[in-house]
């Protein structure tokens, strides 16, 4: 139904009263096909709401891996900053989402969030950021 309506000249960037776009709104509710629908009609997958929020950051938050795997796989920055410093790998440190913390170092993000996830009480992400952040730091020949 989705694509029927973008194909009729549904925008894909459209917005509601709060700047969520309808990419922000399938990411934070998981529907990773309305998503990927969205995205093949040329939507944004970086469009921020009226708080700064990313739709990555959106996915992050609530979990949903499958959503984030959809936004990296159409061009979504894995660094997208959320306008108060925090990136998609920071919430999802925050809240211990440690197969989501491995899928985005994996695609590149810095794992330079160990302090959120400590702060959080999040350990199992505190020791993989420390790990990745170890690993990349480490001296040549040591």
């Amino acid at each position: 139904m989705l694509d029927a309506l973008l194909s009729k000249g549904l925008p894909p960037n459209l917005r509601n009263d709060r700047g969520d776009s309808l990419v922000m709104l399938a990411s934070y509710h998981g529907h990773a096909d309305a998503v990927r629908v969205l995205l093949e009609h040329k939507a944004d997958p970086d469009l921020r709401n009226d708080n700064g929020q990313t739709p990555i950051a959106g996915a992050a938050f609530k979990g949903f891996r499958d959503v984030i795997e959809t936004l990296l796989g159409y061009g979504a920055d894995v660094e997208g900053a959320s306008t108060d410093g925090r990136t998609a790998l920071m919430i999802a440190a925050m809240f211990n989402r440690v197969e989501i913390v491995e899928l985005l170092i994996a695609r590149g993000a810095d794992p330079d969030a160990r302090d959120a996830a400590e702060k959080m009480g999040a350990p199992d992400t505190a020791a993989r950021l420390a790990q990745a952040t170890n690993g990349r730091t480490r001296p040549t020949g040591a």
